[in-house]
C-alpha cells in the first residue's frame, strides 16, 4: 500500500498481508474515502481516499469502469493510461485496463491522506518528513505573497532559481514593467486613434451622402416642373 501526504509531499510504503484490513478497502471505487483506523490503532482519526492501483501484471485503474476486473477498452490520445505521443491523429487503440473498483486481484494500491489524524506517522506527517519545494511560485502576485512583499519591492530578486545559475531564472509571469506599460499605452492610443478615424470618416460619409440626397431631390424636382411645364403647354 502507497501512501502519500500532499501537504508534506512525503510518500511511504507499508506492507499489509492481513485480510481483515484490506476488506474494508473490497468493493469500494477510486475517490472513496475510508478511515484510516482500518490499518491500525496509529491511523485512528485519519482518512484514506483511493488514489489507483495496481494489479500482478501492472494494469492500472482506470476511472469510469464500473468492473473490478480487467477490460479491453477502446481509447484515444489523451485518455487515463494511454499514452498519446508517437500516434496519428485520430489513432485509437483497444488497451486492457483494471476497473475503478477494488478487488483482491490487486497488488498495489495508492490512497492520499485528506484528513490527518491525532498520532504523527514517522516518515509521512512529522516535520522531518516535509520534503523542501525545489520551485517556487512564478507568478508575481504569489511571489509578493510568499515573502510579504509590497508593490514597491522588485520581485525579479525573490525568485525560486531551481536550475543552474547560467540557464537564468524563470520567467515571471503577470510582471508589470515600464516596457509593458508604454505598450499598454501604445495599443490604447492607437485603438482610441482608429476610434476617432473611424468616426470622423463616418460623419464625412453621412455629410457627403446628405449632399447627394439633396441633389437628387433638387433634380427631380426640376425634371418634374419641366414635364408639368411641357403637358400645360401642350394642352
Amino acid at each position: 500500500v502507497n501512501i502519500a501526504n500532499p501537504a508534506s509531499g512525503a510518500q511511504k510504503q507499508i506492507k499489509v498481508e492481513e485480510d481483515s484490513k484490506l476488506r474494508a478497502f473490497y468493493d469500494k471505487r477510486l475517490a472513496a474515502e475510508v478511515p484510516g483506523e482500518v490499518l491500525g490503532d496509529e491511523w485512528k482519526g485519519y482518512v484514506l481516499k483511493i488514489a489507483g492501483g495496481n494489479d500482478k501484471q501492472g494494469f492500472g485503474m482506470k476511472q469510469g469502469c464500473l468492473i473490478p476486473g480487467r477490460v479491453k477498452i477502446l481509447m484515444a490520445p489523451g485518455d487515463q493510461c494511454f499514452r498519446g505521443y508517437g500516434r496519428r491523429n485520430g489513432e485509437r487503440r483497444r488497451k486492457a485496463v483494471r476497473g475503478c473498483i477494488v478487488s483482491p486481484d490487486l497488488s498495489v494500491l495508492n490512497l492520499v491522506i485528506t484528513k490527518i489524524g491525532e498520532a504523527e506517522i514517522p516518515g509521512l506527517t512529522d516535520k522531518a518528513s516535509e520534503v523542501p519545494k525545489l520551485r517556487g511560485p512564478k507568478r508575481a502576485s504569489k511571489i509578493r505573497k510568499l515573502f510579504a512583499l509590497s508593490k514597491d519591492d522588485d520581485v525579479r530578486k525573490y525568485v525560486v532559481l531551481y536550475r543552474s545559475e547560467k540557464n537564468g531564472a524563470p520567467k515571471i509571469q503577470r510582471l508589470i514593467t515600464p516596457t509593458k506599460q508604454q505598450r499598454k499605452r501604445r495599443v490604447k492610443a492607437l485603438k482610441a486613434k482608429k476610434i476617432a478615424k473611424a468616426k470622423s470618416e463616418a460623419a464625412s460619409y453621412a455629410k457627403l451622402l446628405a449632399t447627394r440626397v439633396k441633389e437628387a431631390k433638387e433634380r427631380r424636382s426640376e425634371s418634374l416642373a419641366k414635364r408639368r411645364a411641357a403637358s400645360a403647354a401642350s394642352n
